[in-house]
């Protein structure tokens, strides 16, 4: 019998890919198994001894508690998680090593010392003392991917207030709603952001977002051209805020469940919710998983794709990496311009990537096609490098499944439950479904210490997550469990297609699309049908070269038939040149679907231009 909530599984992998030798040698965590049993075995002790290599002005009085479905973490301790990314380092030989590596689209370079980054942040961490912003006020930065957006955040967290990062570009509504559910005190923006070449009106669409925001007192604007427009009253210059102050700035004593940040996403309603890190169990658990999943080593370049409008740029641009001492690599722009390989070229040697050791790669599932290209044409087909998926969401501040250092990587999979995260796949009754490779829905059961803590201003929407079954907090993604506990996530609970009483998970059919030779990207919906109750249709972009035909639509058809069988065949296909996509990358099948059906799609703003 069919259990309810329960998603059939039709593409069959095979194949693995081992870690290269020289990767497992050297690993932080070479025993997975271990570290894994006693971080769910004792808990508190294992995210206690994580905490002991950090710095806490008070150490905490409790590791734990939970008065279900709220938590706390590191209960009565004190610390601030910029002294941790900054000061901690500024009397060891880290002082004059790179802290950041920023790159810009036209070509340029900074480089940021920590001794020097830390100067800047007490700069302008003073400047918006002077303004009177401080501990619990909020602050929206709406910049760019420049050293000046980390610094507005690590100044933010300095003196305690809680930076809101709006995505450079975000709509006027958007950008509006955002300053407004926050109730910010002041707002950080920048003149222009760059992208393909073109320049992004941060400030035009700063000064009509701004409008009716009675209660932001402050407007802080970066200038960066050349040609600097005049300032409105109530507006400040950035550097000259930063010119004006000390570079001694105490940091802010914060308790461990201080705020630290709210982070707004659309989750899966496409309603913006902000989503509230603290100071303590957040820095905890971010830095545990940068030294251990990421593997990353103290003479390392780490570099994030990310940006900081996103939960990963948080994460592993700013806190995290800064807090272990690493050097960082980011850039702004696009990864595809001015030309496609620009992520790759190297001053010595322009397509050389044997410095590369670790790759990985979360947002969207990780198919098998696009892994074994990137096995192939990127980590040297694992002579230099292992190419791995990870899987977490803001609201976890940090990755739950993943393939580590020393994993076998298996394609189609993401991995295992990284150390702390207690995952578990159930049906709509919340009971768990434990026969392999049967899919449902994947839960959290238990919070760890880089968990969100709340909704801002919404305890009962954040209640929520923690009560639509039962128990456990649902991530809103439907996953299946191999016999060896490698979890594959299938996509959104909204996105699984219901054919004929199958329930199919949109990534399956996506994957077998993809492994066609000739098609680049693919994306499908359910459309209603009054016989099976839903029909696929696919969204299709070819590779260069290749044209849709009638012929091409029916070698789709019968190529995904025999990856996946008839069940699963898209009854339409539609090909188009590019998909549409969120800023980080995700595909919005959400928007397809709501164009397809004449639907409202809700928040949109994530939508790349």
């Amino acid at each position: 019998m069919v259990q309810q909530g329960q998603i059939d599984h039709l593409l069959q992998e095979s194949g693995e890919i081992p870690p290269p030798p020289h990767v497992v040698e050297q690993a932080t965590m070479s025993d997975y198994d271990g570290v894994y049993a006693r971080s769910i075995a004792d808990p508190e002790g294992f995210w206690a001894e994580a905490a002991e290599e950090l710095h806490w002005f008070r150490k905490w009085d409790d590791v734990f508690q939970w008065d279900y479905p709220n938590f706390r973490w590191f209960v009565g301790g004190q610390t601030n998680i910029a002294y941790n990314a900054l000061d901690r380092h500024l009397n060891t030989e880290r002082r004059n090593k790179a802290a950041l590596i920023w790159l810009g689209e036209d070509g340029t370079e900074q480089v940021y010392t920590y001794a020097r980054l830390a100067q800047q942040v007490n700069r302008f961490a003073n400047g918006l003392k002077s303004l009177g912003v401080g501990k619990g006020d909020r602050v929206v930065i709406y910049m760019p991917l420049t050293p000046e957006g980390a610094i507005s955040m690590l100044a933010c967290a300095r003196i305690g207030a809680i930076h809101s990062v709006v995505y450079a570009g975000f709509s006027v509504g958007s950008l509006r709603d955002r300053i407004q559910d926050a109730d910010a005190k002041a707002l950080i923006t920048g003149d222009y952001g760059y992208r393909r070449g073109n320049r992004v009106d941060l400030k035009g669409i700063a000064d009509e977002a701004v409008v009716g925001c009675d209660r932001l007192e402050h407007v802080i604007v970066f200038r960066r051209e050349l040609a600097r427009e005049d300032l409105r009253d109530g507006e400040t210059d950035f550097d000259e805020l930063m010119a004006n102050n000390s570079i001694d700035c105490p940091a802010e004593v914060m308790d461990a469940e201080d705020p630290l940040y709210i982070l707004y996403t659309s989750g899966t309603t496409g309603t913006p919710k902000g989503v509230v890190h603290v100071h303590g169990g957040y820095m905890v658990g971010t830095h545990y998983h940068f030294k251990n999943f990421w593997d990353v080593k103290d003479k390392d370049v780490f570099w994030c794709m990310s940006d900081i409008g996103w939960v990963v740029g948080h994460s592993y641009i700013v806190y995290a990496p800064l807090v272990a001492g690493a050097t960082t690599v980011f850039r702004e722009g696009a990864p595809d311009f001015p030309h496609n390989a620009i992520f790759y070229e190297e001053p010595a040697s322009r397509y050389n990537l044997r410095s590369l050791r670790f790759l990985t790669c979360a947002g969207e599932p990780l198919n098998p096609e696009a892994l074994r290209w990137a096995y192939e044409h990127i980590c040297g087909s694992g002579e230099w490098a292992h190419m791995v998926d990870n899987w977490w969401q803001t609201e976890t501040g940090g990755p739950c499944l993943g393939t580590t250092a020393t994993m076998t990587t298996r394609p189609g999979r993401v991995g295992k439950p990284l150390p702390g995260a207690v995952m578990d796949i159930v049906d709509r009754e919340g009971e768990p479904i434990e026969e392999p490779d049967k899919g449902g829905f994947l839960v959290i059961r238990r919070p760890f210490p880089h968990f969100s803590r709340t909704v801002w201003g919404n305890p009962d929407r954040f209640a929520d997550t923690w009560n639509q079954i039962p128990g456990v907090y649902s991530s809103g993604d439907v996953a299946l469990r191999d016999a060896d506990g490698y979890y594959m996530v299938v996509g959104r609970a909204d996105d699984v297609l219901n054919v004929a009483g199958h329930r199919i998970g949109s990534a399956e059919v996506e994957s077998a699309l993809v492994s066609h030779p000739e098609v680049a990207e693919a994306a499908v919906i359910g459309k209603p049908d009054e016989l099976r109750g839903e029909v696929i249709k696919g969204f299709v972009t070819l590779r260069m070269g290749s044209e849709g035909s009638d012929r091409m639509v029916n070698d789709l058809q019968l190529h995904v038939r025999r990856e996946l069988g008839p069940i699963a065949v898209p009854s339409e296909i539609e090909f188009t040149p590019t998909l549409p996509k969120t800023r980080s990358g995700k595909i919005m099948r959400r928007l397809l679907k709501a164009q397809e059906l004449g639907l409202d799609p809700g928040d949109i703003t994530t939508l790349e231009d």
